[in-house]
């Protein structure tokens, strides 16, 4: 599956997909299957949420700029994907956004409106003019968390991958390193 995905993607013409979910569990696999999606590609632009708060993170963000080699551009943004998107349509090359959950936690965290920010992260996707993967874990496969932080931020999660799912043209399901095509 992950070869038929990564062969129909870096084709050129109107039957490449402009924007594609990749979601998955932590661990999953999820990155690197969304990073062979954009590897056809002589560039590529990474927008990255997270944050190197601690050490972890650190290790964290470098393991994937390693993996992602030097052809790679990256955007950091914590916060507006919107302004991210627009500076990386600008140069026409593929966009991975890694991760939206991260995103997430950000935005909850800098106690911005989800919903109206959701609103315009979905908007911008449907206008996109090149091919976007973007990244996210599905989180609600779990129990119910037992605090409302957690409750609230599951609900959260679930709501914006359902909201890009309905505006992406693929969307991917990968659980131990193996694809599933959802859409």
């Amino acid at each position: 599956m992950e070869e038929e995905a990564i062969s129909e993607f870096s084709k050129n013409g109107d039957d490449v997909p402009s924007v594609t979910l990749v979601l998955g569990g932590a661990r999953s696999g999820k990155s690197r299957f969304a990073e062979s999606l954009c590897a056809d590609s002589a560039r590529a632009t990474c927008i990255a949420t997270a944050e190197a708060r601690d050490a972890e993170m650190t290790a964290r963000i470098e393991t994937h700029r390693d993996r992602r080699g030097l052809s790679w551009r990256t955007i950091e943004a914590p916060l507006d994907l919107v302004a991210a998107l627009d500076r990386a349509e600008a140069e026409g090359d593929p966009v991975l956004l890694d991760c939206l959950t991260l995103w997430l936690s950000n935005a909850m965290e800098a106690e911005l409106d989800i919903a109206a920010e959701t609103e315009r992260l979905t908007a911008r996707l449907s206008a996109l003019t090149c091919p976007a993967v973007i990244v996210s874990n599905e989180v609600g496969q779990g129990i119910v968390p037992a605090n409302a932080l957690a409750r609230r931020f599951c609900d959260q999660a679930g709501l914006l991958n359902q909201a890009v799912a309905a505006v992406a043209d693929r969307v991917f399901f990968v659980t131990a390193g193996l694809p599933a095509q959802l859409k």
